[in-house]
């Protein structure tokens, strides 16, 4: 029996094992799935094999972590210096990452996006505006510092911080932040939030499982939105077939990991 897991800093919220599991389950693969919460992203690596894992899931605030405890990074992971999966492949750690073709999915039915607004510089936002700037996209960056902004200014999107700020006029905002994850707090301030999403045609929230304060703002202005429910379930199909090491039929994968969200 191979043995999952979500690595996280909150974790208890995760529906990663219900998804999983559903796929396990049905699909007759010798598999469990669980949750380790771990608040020291230094100790990831250790964690893992020391629970002898043959892959896992990571979230925040690890996925920078994730990267560096790699012996090797491959595909779009390794053009962003995040990871979100990890396979144990012959005793090694090898990271991928699987959250930015995940939103790509989520956001398909919103139609073509040319100008985007990415509030948050932390890992998440680096491999979206990354997948975005390959797409073509028009980026901006919006962080509450300068200090996480070296990436996304290299990477050809125009960023600001909450003080400089220069409002534009944006086909989606996504929040990327953990803001509204704990507590009930927006991503920035309420003055810039009003004047981000009046000028916004859809909103994206990359947390799922609850209204955001941010999510019910963009609600009360009459804005198509949607949380980070699409979003996961996209990464997590893309995720399970690394896990299966592509034995299973994508189709199933997505068809059992959909009806996890029923429960």
């Amino acid at each position: 029996m191979k043995l999952f897991a979500i690595f996280g800093d909150p974790v208890a919220h995760s529906r990663s094992p219900l998804m999983h599991n559903s796929v396990f389950k049905n699909l007759n693969y010798k598999a469990c799935y669980t949750r380790v919460h771990l608040t020291d992203g230094s100790k990831l690596r250790e964690t893992f094999f020391a629970l002898k894992l043959s892959g896992a899931n990571i979230t925040v605030p690890h996925k920078e972590a994730a990267y560096t405890a790699c012996d090797e990074v491959r595909g779009f992971a390794k053009k962003v210096g995040v990871v979100n999966t990890l396979i144990n492949e012959n005793n090694k750690l090898i990271g991928y990452n699987t959250d930015a073709d995940g939103f790509m999915f989520a956001i398909k039915e919103f139609g073509a996006m040319k100008n985007i607004l990415v509030l948050g510089a932390g890992g998440t936002a680096k491999a979206l505006c990354t997948k975005f700037i390959d797409a073509g996209i028009k980026v901006t960056v919006l962080n509450r510092t300068a200090s996480s902004l070296a990436y996304f200014k290299e990477l050809g999107c125009s960023c600001f911080t909450w003080d400089d700020f220069i409002i534009g006029n944006y086909d989606l905002v996504v929040n990327t932040t953990s803001a509204g994850l704990k507590e009930e707090i927006l991503p920035c301030p309420l003055e810039l939030v009003e004047k981000i999403l009046a000028n916004t045609s859809f909103a994206a929230d990359a947390i799922y499982g609850k209204e955001t304060p941010f999510l019910k703002l963009s609600k009360s202005k009459k804005i198509t939105c949607k949380d980070g429910a699409d979003m996961l379930l996209g990464q997590g199909v893309l995720a399970n077939e690394l896990f299966v090491n592509y034995e299973l039929k994508t189709e199933d994968i997505k068809k059992f990991m959909s009806k996890s969200f029923e429960l």
